[in-house]
């Protein structure tokens, strides 16, 4: 960029920005913390910390389950991002969608782990569940 300097002749600007913003904290997070799958946020630069994904969450067990374990964790403090796309979404299509946005947890909520007693927790970092 030229102006015209004082003594009536084109200068040339120079000029520069060195600052530290938010944008490239988190351009330089994402740069430092991902693979193949995509994101692997930090906790504490994770937009969510969990995720909880019901496996057919249209029947009610499944669904008083979730909205359970989703308000006792927003309760406590968590960000939490509550995946109740309808059942046309495949679980394989909802799992890739958490890795890819980078979630770092990862709850599944479903009848059989439901009649077992358990919940399927993984890790973003972790390979299998």
């Amino acid at each position: 960029c030229q102006v015209m300097g004082e003594n009536g002749k084109p200068a040339t600007l120079i000029m520069g920005c060195y600052g530290i913003g938010v944008s490239r904290v988190v351009a330089a997070a994402i740069e430092q913390n991902y693979d193949e799958r995509g994101i692997l946020w930090p906790d504490a630069l994770a937009p969510f910390q969990i995720a909880l994904v019901p496996m057919k969450y249209e029947t009610e067990a499944v669904r008083e389950a979730t909205d359970k374990l989703y308000a006792e964790l927003t309760a406590a403090g968590y960000e939490v991002l509550l995946d109740d796309r309808d059942k046309k979404t495949s679980p394989g299509v909802k799992f890739a969608d958490m890795e890819l946005i980078g979630i770092p947890h990862r709850i599944v909520i479903s009848d059989r782990g439901l009649a077992d007693g358990t919940l399927e927790y993984k890790h973003r970092r972790d390979t299998q569940p």
